[in-house]
């Protein structure tokens, strides 16, 4: 399961997440939990790790869980091109 798209993102720093993605976002050090509440988020504030783009809030975007990079939805489906055609 390297390559997950997200259909929207929460916000411009982190959107939730569940307990399948935890180990996975841990091993990327984005993991950030919400104690109070229990839940889990994947962090992006960092943007896309191809060109910094900001992820904003509604917007589709990757998440590289080999790698642990943050990418927008066009290099996203860019890198996912690359990874079946090899």
């Amino acid at each position: 399961m390297p390559l997950l798209r997200f259909e929207t993102a929460d916000s411009t720093e982190r959107t939730q997440i569940g307990e399948g993605l935890v180990r996975f976002a841990v091993k990327a050090g984005r993991l950030e939990n919400d104690q109070s509440s229990g839940k889990y988020f994947l962090n992006h504030t960092d943007g896309c790790g191809e060109d910094g783009k900001r992820i904003m809030p509604g917007d589709p975007f990757f998440f590289d869980t080999e790698t642990g990079d943050i990418l927008c939805d066009d290099h996203g489906k860019e890198r996912s091109k690359e990874s079946t055609a090899t």
